[in-house]
């Protein structure tokens, strides 16, 4: 399953080039003010934020990596790492107001594509899942956000304003406008249209496919014991809060 992307990634290059350098340094540190609640000021993102300080170098190092300029594209990546805890390939191609948040611990592979207004948190994965050449890691469409610790693997696309949940582990494409949640990551389309929100911040609001699916199940269980009259006792259920109890649980 395909999805389309808002603009040719091949053309990313040249319109990170056309704006020039400063204007994409000063569009970064303004999103990192309107997606952190942290950041005070511009003074401090400038200085104390190691997820803009990656992708600053990243910006050089693409440069570089794109004129031939391999190894010292590499060898500045690497000091990059060393200084921020974020691994980006100079190969990548990642678009405009690109933000990661904490930011320790993420790895961006080198046959990764970014979209534009794409937010990152702490220990995302873009990675591959083939030894061939070629194209191996996720593509991530306008406006996607990635929670903390998920893992995004093999030459999938994201779709545009989808919702990657914490530590899911995602391995198949997701259409636009989609959450994911869980492992492997069971994809799920939203019913509601996007919000006038710059981004979909809200990592409290996933869905619980599991949970949801057991609860159907335990309910036509309840049915069918209450048809041929069979009560079990020690049933295991949430309670009105939506905490689990039961007999059956030793801790």
């Amino acid at each position: 399953m395909e999805h389309t992307i808002d603009k040719p990634f091949s053309s990313l290059t040249q319109q990170n080039k056309e704006i020039g350098l400063f204007k994409m340094i000063w569009e970064d540190i303004n999103c990192a003010l309107q997606r952190d609640p942290a950041a005070r000021n511009r003074f401090e993102v400038l200085f104390n934020y190691s997820g803009l300080h990656a992708i600053w170098i990243y910006r050089v190092t693409h440069w570089l990596w794109m004129r031939k300029l391999h190894f010292l594209a590499r060898w500045l990546s690497q000091l990059a790492r060393w200084a921020t805890g974020i691994e980006i390939h100079p190969g990548a191609v990642i678009g405009r107001r690109f933000f990661i948040d904490h930011g320790m611990g993420v790895v961006i592979g080198e046959t990764a594509e970014v979209g534009q207004d794409v937010t990152l948190y702490h220990g995302v994965t873009l990675g591959g899942v083939s030894l061939e050449k070629g194209k191996r890691h996720p593509t991530l469409g306008d406006r996607v956000v990635v929670g903390a610790g998920a893992k995004i693997l093999g030459a999938i696309t994201i779709g545009r304003g989808s919702r990657i949940g914490a530590n899911a582990v995602v391995v198949k494409p997701v259409p636009p406008n989609s959450v994911v949640v869980g492992v492997p990551g069971q994809v799920v389309r939203r019913t509601e249209k996007p919000t006038d929100e710059l981004l979909d911040l809200h990592h409290d609001r996933l869905p619980d496919t599991l949970g949801e699916a057991l609860r159907q199940v335990m309910t036509r269980l309840d049915q069918l014991e209450g048809e041929l009259h069979v009560h079990k006792n020690g049933k295991i259920k949430p309670d009105d809060e939506g905490y689990w109890i039961g007999s059956d649980f030793s801790i």
